[in-house]
């Protein structure tokens, strides 16, 4: 049986089963899971298995690997995983065989493309930045970036099997971080004023993750300092 409610704009259907999970909808964003629910409560398991998602046309999404033992991103409906091989190298590789515990896409088959401001070259910077830019448009919203990064740290989630998890600590046990220096790079990010714990993490209204051109890096983007002048960054068109 499915109940449908409404909270702060958003549809919340709740599968009353065993495995019920919500699936919130505003603007073509879905997700799947709350983050607050791997990282207090210990809910590992897969909430949803990517390749039925049946629409995968300009598909976009982000999140963690189930059990936290990667990263995935969804770019233009190609779908990669990111997996700790050594403290210093990762392997990526393209699949949609794969659970997420909490996670969050949308179809986006139009962009509005702008130059990213020279003054623009942090995460706090492109907060305050999309915050700004974006008050009188539709949120939440997925949102990417593509140019050169200087200097990025990214991580891989890469818990120790059979761990259990009650707190952030101990879901981000294991956890590999990555540097990553004049790398030409596309991010795909979710903005939300209203997502605190359940897509981002409580100190921020961001989740982004970065993979290189190259396709061989990717993983939760922690820290940035964008190139200037070589910043493009696409918003969905209304």
């Amino acid at each position: 049986m499915i109940f449908k409610t409404t909270l702060l704009g958003l549809t919340i259907l709740t599968l009353t089963s065993c495995s019920s999970k919500a699936q919130q909808t505003t603007n073509g964003v879905k997700i799947i899971g709350e983050m607050k629910n791997v990282m207090w409560k210990g809910q590992l398991y897969g909430n949803i298995k990517l390749d039925t998602i049946t629409n995968k046309t300009n598909l976009y999404g982000l999140g963690p690997v189930e059990y936290l033992s990667g990263e995935i991103l969804i770019i233009d409906g190609k779908s990669y995983i990111s997996t700790v091989v050594f403290d210093t190298t990762m392997k990526v590789e393209e699949t949609y065989n794969i659970n997420a515990p909490f996670f969050g896409y949308a179809n986006i088959s139009k962009w509005t493309e702008q130059v990213l401001p020279d003054s623009i070259q942090t995460i706090q910077q492109l907060e305050t930045y999309l915050d700004k830019v974006t008050k009188n448009s539709p949120r939440p919203f997925m949102f990417k970036l593509s140019g050169t990064v200087e200097q990025a740290t990214i991580h891989i989630v890469n818990l120790p099997k059979g761990s259990k998890v009650s707190s952030p600590d101990e879901a981000h046990k294991g956890q590999k971080n990555y540097e990553l220096k004049n790398e030409q790079s596309e991010i795909i990010g979710f903005f939300s004023t209203e997502h605190k714990a359940i897509f981002t993490h409580h100190d921020t209204f961001l989740h982004m993750h970065l993979i290189t051109a190259d396709r061989q890096k990717m993983g939760h983007l922690d820290e940035v300092l964008f190139k200037k002048g070589t910043m493009k960054l696409y918003l969905p068109t209304e």
